[in-house]
């Protein structure tokens, strides 16, 4: 299969991916969505606006909301920023999750109408590849969020390279890509401890490559984006 690389920043509007689409968030959206769903969550509505996650609360008041605005800061009135850290320790049993931040949503958003969109993190690694490779998509195109300005955004660019290696059938040093993303620019931050919303033990959570046995497969009904968890081998 083939594969190419957008990156979410600098979008060529001429050439949208349709066939397969991994849009890739690691520091730090779409880890804290996996770690969520591994305390018991049963869906993830991904919504792009704070506005439209209040408009969606009213309908799900049962529902859970994590998000960060700019830096990374907590949105105020969320249950949680956007911190696997700060999930530890509480039961999402049952309970859905409004997720809203600055870049791995919007990924998401804007290749909705892909054939198969997925949410990717180093921590969903190999589950991810296998779900890819069991599709068999024509084209595979890895989205990069965490490029801006004045981030290198190589974190994930790391995650890409390591699902690139596993779906072309290579095996990949994981020690490799989590050294990456705690020496892309955005992690040297939460290494710096300066920023009480970055914390290190976030980075530490987010480098655990292949922690999870699931990948994050999104749809859209009823003109609602939402994340479930995909089992590739059907377990």
């Amino acid at each position: 299969m083939r594969t190419r690389r957008l990156f979410l920043n600098r979008l060529d509007a001429d050439h949208e991916p349709e066939d397969a689409v991994i849009v890739i968030d690691v520091l730090r959206s779409f880890t804290t969505a996996a770690y969520a769903f591994a305390a018991g969550a049963t869906t993830i509505y991904p919504v792009e606006t704070i506005a439209g996650a209040y408009r969606l609360l009213r309908h799900l008041p049962n529902a859970v909301t994590t998000g960060a605005i700019g830096g990374g800061d907590p949105i105020p009135g969320f249950d949680f920023g956007n911190s696997p850290l700060a999930l530890q320790g509480f039961d999402f049993t049952g309970r859905p999750v409004i997720q809203t931040t600055a870049a791995g949503v919007r990924g998401l958003n804007r290749f909705r109408k892909a054939r198969a969109l997925f949410a990717g993190s180093l921590v969903l690694g190999s589950a991810t590849a296998r779900a890819l490779r069991r599709l068999a998509p024509k084209e595979v195109c890895f989205v990069i969020t965490g490029e801006w300005v004045d981030r290198d955004g190589d974190e994930d660019i790391a995650c890409a390279d390591y699902l690139e290696g596993l779906i072309r059938g290579e095996r990949p040093d994981p020690e490799i890509f989590a050294a990456r993303v705690r020496n892309s620019d955005f992690g040297r931050r939460f290494q710096a401890g300066t920023n009480l919303n970055l914390p290190t033990g976030d980075l530490h959570l987010c480098a655990e490559v292949d922690r999870f046995d699931f990948a994050l497969r999104a749809t859209y009904q009823d003109r609602q984006l939402r994340l479930d968890v995909h089992r590739p081998d059907g377990q």
